[in-house]
């Protein structure tokens, strides 16, 4: 009787199956959600089930992926950090070498105001709102990441000091100038024309609508003397 040969072995890696090949899309897809359900409804109200449920997943399929609500939550701060310091990085390096301090703080606080406010601005606000939901460990991750980002500012506000344009100490006009930036998210309205979002409304007057440009000059205005 002749024996069956055996069936050869394919070379190299076994290939993955669609699943498999899908992983880290479906991963980026979860942190995504979970970005827009946390802005928009907290993360203590937001639950596993509808982050699945927003990508078109089975209720448990989360935990694929990550171990728990938590570990969640703090993929979609990384991820923030992580596309803030890549358009940071990309505005610095469109600036010519001889740009004056003030114009270069200029464009930090431009891109700063595009992070927190402009298309796909889900992440940055849930790391503001959601930072105490994380531990103690998960927080050291995010402020080593939140420091690494804010360091490119420290040179352009020495040179505005050393100007004497920014009277304040560095570090603490640094800290300070960041709590003014990222308080905007809570009262920030887009130019009516420009509006896509239903705003609540308010019992207090409103804030004037305003561009992102207009909030740079705004914000120049404040921090810094006029040059000398």
């Amino acid at each position: 009787m002749t024996e069956l040969a055996e069936p050869k072995r394919a070379r190299g890696r076994p290939r993955k199956t669609e699943d498999e090949r899908d992983d880290g899309n479906r991963r980026q897809a979860l942190i995504s959600a979970a970005a827009q359900l946390f802005h928009r409804k907290g993360y203590d109200a937001t639950s596993t089930r509808e982050i699945a449920a927003l990508v078109g997943m089975q209720p448990g399929s989360p935990f694929y992926h990550f171990d728990n609500k938590q570990d969640l939550l703090l993929a979609v701060m990384v991820e923030g950090m992580k596309q803030a310091s890549q358009r940071q990085t990309t505005a610095c390096a469109d600036l010519p070498d001889d740009l004056p301090p003030r114009e270069q703080l200029r464009a930090l606080i431009r891109n700063q105001f595009d992070v927190l406010l402009g298309p796909d601005s889900d992440f940055i606000p849930v790391m503001l709102y959601e930072w105490r939901s994380l531990n103690g460990e998960q927080r050291q991750t995010i402020t080593q990441i939140k420091d690494d980002y804010e360091a490119a500012w420290t040179p352009v506000l020495q040179a505005l000091h050393v100007s004497g344009q920014l009277q304040a100490p560095v570090q603490l006009a640094r800290l300070m100038i960041f709590g003014a930036l990222n308080w905007a998210v809570q009262w920030y309205q887009p130019p009516a024309e420009t509006a896509t979002k239903p705003t609540p409304k308010a019992k207090q007057k409103s804030p004037p609508r305003a561009s992102l440009d207009d909030l740079t000059d705004a914000a120049l205005a404040l921090f810094l003397r006029d040059p000398t």
